[in-house]
């Protein structure tokens, strides 16, 4: 069976909940009932507590097989690289700084290894930078500042902005961005929130809570940026991967 390429975005998960929610919520989407997991730590620079905490979270989970690609002290010739990346059912990318990210991804190849098991049916997912890379352009404080950079995989149409709602100064500098043309028109997330793209299409929204919400933001007529709420299924314990309006 085929399965079209998808992304997910949260704001969420192990590193900042303890209910498990939309980390129930990504594993509810994998092409398979015990999906290979793997945790891409690089944003982080592999941080030792990153990974442990992934592992707490996942390993003693019976609903999937976890494992970590640490890319600092890397032991995998490129051929078991491309193995093992291709053999995972969800692919989920930690947060840390975005552009470093990117540029070690690249000086080993697992750029392309990402976008070939994407073509593939493989969920890439991921919270912070692991929301970021995926797209055109994002949102980022990988240089101090926030500041736009427009890099990245380009797998999602569009730019991205993760922490919405929860760091000062998100909302007003990613809205100038997208005015100025400096990111194109995307998708920002409040901190709790998860969005679904299949084949770059939005599919689906969900959010933990009540009142968090993900915005389709666009450059308006007058120079400006808006933003469009878009409507959330509050996630519960047993929604799994519930579709929106089901």
């Amino acid at each position: 069976m085929s399965h079209p390429p998808r992304l997910a975005l949260f704001g969420g998960g192990f590193s900042t909940e303890e209910d498990g929610l939309l980390d129930d919520w990504v594993l509810g989407h994998a092409r398979t009932p015990r999906p290979k997991v793997c945790f891409l730590p690089t944003a982080s620079g592999d941080a030792p507590a990153y990974v442990e905490s992934f592992l707490a979270a996942f390993r003693d989970r019976p609903d999937c097989e976890p494992s970590v690609l640490r890319l600092f002290g890397r032991k995998l010739d490129d051929d078991a690289l491309r193995a093992f990346v291709l053999a995972q059912d969800v692919v989920y990318v930690g947060g840390g700084n975005t552009a470093n990210l990117l540029a070690v991804w690249r000086v080993h190849g697992v750029d392309r290894l990402l976008r070939e098991a994407y073509g593939h049916g493989t969920l890439l997912c991921g919270i912070s930078a692991g929301a970021n890379c995926w797209a055109e352009g994002s949102h980022t404080d990988s240089f101090g500042p926030l500041t736009f950079l427009p890099d990245g995989l380009g797998l999602l149409p569009g730019s991205v902005c993760p922490h919405y709602d929860s760091e000062p100064g998100r909302r007003r500098s990613y809205r100038s961005a997208v005015a100025t043309g400096a990111l194109p028109a995307g998708w920002a997330l409040d901190d709790g929130t998860g969005a679904l793209f299949r084949d770059g299409r939005l599919t689906e929204t969900v959010s933990r809570a009540p009142g968090a919400s993900v915005y389709r933001v666009v450059r308006d007529g007058t120079g400006e940026a808006g933003e469009q709420a878009i409507a959330c299924q509050v996630l519960t314990r047993g929604t799994g991967a519930a579709e929106v309006g089901r």
